[in-house]
């Protein structure tokens, strides 16, 4: 039976509020929507009650797809993005909920892509971007079992993000293969993940290309100057409050953080 808009606002409600509050949620808030456009529709609910201003989106891999789809998305607060200093960057998880840190690559929007249009090339995707940056993202969500319940939960939670680690820029991104990069994750000084973006479907340009279309069929303006979170290179790996999290890309770029309870 399909959910109603009185249930869908239930949901959305209840994320909003947990994540102002910092509150856990230890069962879902309701049905767990039973497709990808239910998921959504929570998810432009909760946009519509969050009070933050969208700095990004983050987008990541459905596995295995569903109805052909094999991506996600979720936005990223500006109150959460956060230039990497010197690696003691303290990142807030919800200590009760679930949390992880995953190695990316960040795209920063140079031109807003045009809303009419459904469908880019490669190409016409790499012209509407004006740098690519090496980061950290960090997944948490109030609910301990958001990463358990599959692709719709996610969604309906802003698809599982709290936060980016901006760090440096990669200055010759246009002339390299970036599918090609080894990337490796420390928690603790402990390897955790290794592996390189080609293993992330059509790599970090690919997942740019869908969230142009997505974002045009879903109605969302995309603005010049928000950041897409390329999707996890080497793992969604759980962290808990007090971890040390680094990540290294070919060797020569290094972002790291500190893990605090939000």
């Amino acid at each position: 039976m399909p959910q109603t808009d009185t249930a869908i606002h239930a949901i959305a409600h209840a994320f909003v509020a947990a994540r102002r509050d910092g509150h856990a949620l230890p069962d879902y808030p309701g049905a767990i929507p039973p497709d990808l456009a239910t998921a959504y529709r929570v998810q432009d609910a909760a946009l519509g009650l969050a009070t933050g201003k969208v700095a990004g989106w983050k987008v990541g891999r459905i596995n295995p797809p569903i109805d052909g789809i094999d991506r996600l998305s979720g936005p990223i607060f500006a109150d959460t993005v956060f230039e990497a200093t010197d690696g003691d960057l303290p990142m807030p998880v919800f200590a009760d909920g679930f949390g992880a840190a995953e190695a990316e690559f960040l795209i920063r929007i140079a031109a807003a892509p045009d809303p009419a249009k459904m469908r880019y090339t490669m190409d016409e995707a790499r012209d509407l971007i004006d740098a690519v940056h090496v980061g950290i993202e960090i997944a948490s969500s109030p609910f301990p079992g958001i990463n358990t319940h599959g692709a719709t939960v996610t969604i309906s939670d802003f698809g599982n993000n709290n936060g980016l680690v901006v760090g440096d820029a990669i200055a010759d991104w246009r002339d390299v293969d970036l599918n090609r990069w080894p990337v490796t994750l420390e928690i603790n000084g402990a390897p955790i993940g290794a592996a390189t973006a080609a293993t992330m479907l059509d790599g970090p340009i690919g997942a740019a290309r869908f969230l142009f279309e997505h974002m045009a069929a879903r109605g969302i303006a995309l603005q010049p100057g928000q950041w897409i979170s390329s999707g996890a290179v080497t793992g969604v790996h759980p962290v808990a409050v007090g971890d040390r999290v680094v990540a290294t890309f070919d060797g020569r770029y290094t972002v790291g953080c500190t893990i605090e309870a939000r």
